[in-house]
């Protein structure tokens, strides 16, 4: 609760107010499965998966304060540490049950890649006896429902189905496209502590290995279109079939992504980002 009289947050407390308004939330708030799905389906409509401080070499913190100062009250998104961070403190300020888990990404890897680290964080929530994965963080394949933690069950979501299936003593995640099934990432439900995420998302952040050091992904998924922005690609595919496809071909137009199809602020620095690329050998 605020202090008397000051009608301020304190800084080490979840802002639910604030973050309700931010995804546009006006309905009840309360430990429901009613709730649950209806923030799985607004956060990524409202606050976009990006990865602009580790791109530009900026710290990426964790703390509450921090997380939300830029994607609650600075308009700003963030990638899977940041975004399932912030979404576990309101769930639990809510009154939900979670447990942070983590996964290795499979997504931009061929099947029989070796294994990948353990760099995705994601959520289990525990409601009336059942256990729910809930992801608002995935980039590259954002998902707008929380889905039962039931083995080999397909499961429809408002953009997708997709399925849970075991993958030695793991889980993994799987979304069917037009060529198939392709797996998202592969995890176990071990308890993840704040500690390990910290040691996870410095790696993500800072570590010269780390793709996310040399190449822009920036994803929004709305009602009917799935907003995403691949170095200089920017992709807009639509709840009707549509894709459009557009090269970037200058600072200008990726701002205007950024801004008009990714819901970033102006203040977001296009030239730098687009400097970064070009240092970074990025061609398209």
């Amino acid at each position: 609760m605020s202090p008397p009289g000051t009608g301020v947050v304190p800084e080490d407390t979840v802002d639910l107010a604030g973050y309700l308004a931010r995804i546009g939330h006006h309905g009840p708030a309360l430990p429901e499965l009613a709730t649950l799905q209806a923030l799985h389906v607004l956060h990524p409509a409202a606050i976009p998966f990006e990865n602009l401080d580790p791109l530009l070499g900026l710290p990426v913190p964790l703390d509450l304060s921090s997380l939300q100062g830029k994607m609650v009250r600075g308009g700003r998104g963030g990638y899977c540490f940041e975004h399932n961070t912030l979404f576990k403190a309101v769930l639990e300020a809510i009154g939900f049950t979670v447990t942070g888990l983590i996964a290795r990404a499979r997504w931009i890897v061929t099947p029989d890649a070796p294994p990948t680290p353990r760099t995705h964080m994601m959520l289990c929530v525990e409601l009336d006896g059942e256990r729910w994965l809930c992801d608002v963080g995935f980039g590259g394949h954002l998902a707008a429902a929380p889905i039962r933690l039931r083995l080999g069950v397909e499961q429809e979501t408002p953009w997708n189905i997709v399925r849970l299936v075991p993958v030695g003593d793991l889980i993994g995640l799987e979304t069917r496209l037009p060529t198939g099934w392709k797996e998202c990432y592969r995890f176990s439900i071990e308890p993840i502590f704040a500690i390990d995420y910290e040691l996870a998302n410095w790696f993500t952040a800072a570590h010269p290995a780390s793709r996310f050091r040399s190449s822009l992904v920036a994803e929004r998924l709305t009602a009917q279109t799935r907003f995403t922005i691949g170095n200089r690609r920017y992709i807009q595919r639509h709840r009707d079939g549509r894709v459009e496809e557009i090269e970037l071909q200058s600072a200008d137009m990726l701002a205007e992504a950024l801004t008009a199809g990714l819901g970033l602020p102006n203040s977001v620095d296009a030239d730098a980002i687009w400097q970064r690329l070009d240092a970074a050998g990025v061609t398209r």
